[in-house]
């Protein structure tokens, strides 16, 4: 079995390699994710996991592994949404999204490094946002659960009944596609998904 590293401390994306059969270390990358742009969410999405995966594939603790990164972003109407700053912002950002449709934006960066080979996609998903009222929102942000992550909520988790549907890959908004990592791993870096089941 090969080593695998997530460069995340996300627990959603652990758990998704976990339920799929994988146990990656893990290993934080402390890339300053305000310090980096794009031109689109898209873009924006990529940047960010290249980012991480080059800062962790770099460290001596990730010798002859293989790193994952991934980064998300929310994009409404062109403009990117990563976590909010605050709760205020996480209120305004549900007044914004509800009752309109966005596109969850995961980029994903594999780095053997082995050989130094790598590989980089992003995956799309289309959420389509229901129209919690302006005490649900308040309610939803007093849990604290929309400022740790990307476009201020989540699939698996409170906000979950103020998603109305997606049109895509669950994982993508979760924070990892699966099956964008198998295509990466085994066309990028020519490595099967099922090398690493633990």
């Amino acid at each position: 079995m090969r080593r695998l590293v997530l460069a995340s401390q996300s627990p959603a994306r652990l758990w998704l390699l976990r339920q799929a059969g994988l146990s990656p270390e893990v290993i934080v990358s402390g890339v300053d994710e305000d310090a980096l742009d794009a031109p689109d969410p898209g873009a924006l999405a990529q940047v960010l996991a290249e980012a991480k995966a080059a800062a962790v594939a770099a460290r001596p603790e990730a010798a002859d592994a293989v790193v994952v990164a991934c980064d998300s972003v929310l994009d409404l109407d062109g403009e990117a949404f990563g976590k909010p700053a605050d709760a205020g912002e996480a209120a305004a950002r549900w007044k914004a999204m509800r009752g309109r449709t966005g596109v969850l934006r995961t980029g994903h960066c594999v780095i053997d490094t082995a050989n130094g080979r790598r590989a980089a996609a992003t995956a799309s998903t289309t959420l389509r946002f229901g129209e919690p009222t302006d005490e649900e929102i308040a309610a939803y942000v007093a849990t604290g659960e929309p400022l740790s992550v990307a476009g201020a909520f989540t699939l698996q988790g409170r906000s979950a009944p103020f998603i109305d549907g997606i049109d895509g890959d669950p994982g993508t908004v979760i924070g990892l596609s699966l099956p964008l990592l198998r295509r990466l791993l085994r066309d990028g870096i020519g490595a099967g998904i099922t090398d690493f089941w633990a």
